[in-house]
């Protein structure tokens, strides 16, 4: 079966909340959600981060803040097998981890209207991430448990005050919609993220979701206001763009690697989408890059 995982997150009978330290060959979790948020600090490594309907490119110092139920994932590239290259820290905790409505009190305000705007998924920027860095690196090595529960709070406070951050799932399409409706979208993207770069197959995905493919068409529109074909071009646009930006790989592989079948194809699309070709767009990019380096 095609799906988002749902992971299980269980505190110690130590802690109310989660912090830990990962350092693997790659990040191997696939798309899933989980009813807990979800603070990520990457420390190494760079890939693809996959959160609701958005795709970008992380590397160290990619922060993100995720609220529950949102799907993500983050799939590492450049791979040395026996080295461990991934570096993160995670910190994870319910809604209520401290109690029912304790941060719908008034001095709380601030971090309450954070967690509102987690349902898109923030990545937080600029000097926001070296504060947050030396604050995460420090919570994870706090053992008190009083300490840790205040640095936490102290952290979620310096996080809502910042002004350093963009939306990722913008739309809110996956955090905001109706757990019915949630579920099934999360199928299908889930779908997509590991299928977007190979053939995607419209009548498995609707099988997926118990739907025809006629009828998943129309609901998948209707819920995230783009057809599943625009959907799936997206995030091959957005993979083949990393690509041209990241890496001095030649056209004619990109394109494949990107999930388009010819090279004229994936030139029409990319032209169609970025009112550019993918060679000039690479070339704007390295002179811009020479520029800002003079």
């Amino acid at each position: 079966m095609i799906r988002a995982t749902f992971e299980s997150i269980t505190p110690n009978d130590k802690s109310s909340f989660l912090v830990n330290n990962f350092a693997l060959e790659k990040f191997t979790a696939p798309y899933h959600f989980h009813p807990e948020f979800e603070l990520t600090l990457i420390t190494a490594g760079t890939g693809t981060r996959f959160v609701g309907k958005s795709i970008q490119a992380y590397g160290a110092g990619d922060l993100v803040l995720l609220g529950p139920d949102l799907p993500h994932c983050w799939k590492s590239e450049d791979i040395v097998r026996g080295e461990l290259r991934s570096h993160s820290i995670l910190v994870q905790f319910e809604s209520m981890f401290l109690g029912p409505a304790f941060f719908e009190r008034p001095e709380l305000a601030s971090i309450s209207e954070l967690f509102r705007r987690s349902a898109c998924g923030i990545r937080f920027l600029g000097d926001t991430v070296a504060d947050a860095t030396g604050m995460m690196k420090s919570l994870s090595r706090e053992e008190d448990r009083f300490r840790r529960m205040i640095a936490l709070l102290e952290l979620l406070e310096m996080l809502a005050s910042s002004r350093q951050y963009e939306l990722l799932d913008t739309d809110g399409t996956m955090g905001l919609s109706k757990p019915g409706e949630q579920e099934r979208i999360s199928i299908a993207l889930a779908y997509v993220v590991e299928n977007f770069r190979d053939k995607v197959v419209l009548e498995k995905v609707a099988s997926a979701v118990s739907m025809s493919a006629s009828a998943f068409c129309k609901y998948f529109k209707r819920v995230t206001g783009k057809t599943f074909v625009e959907t799936v071009t997206d995030y091959r646009i957005h993979f083949a763009r990393e690509q041209l930006l990241m890496s001095e790989r030649s056209m004619t592989d990109i394109a494949f690697d990107s999930g388009f079948g010819d090279l004229s194809h994936f030139y029409k699309v990319f032209r169609r989408r970025m009112k550019i070709s993918p060679l000039q767009y690479r070339k704007d990019f390295l002179r811009k890059l020479r520029h800002s380096n003079g």
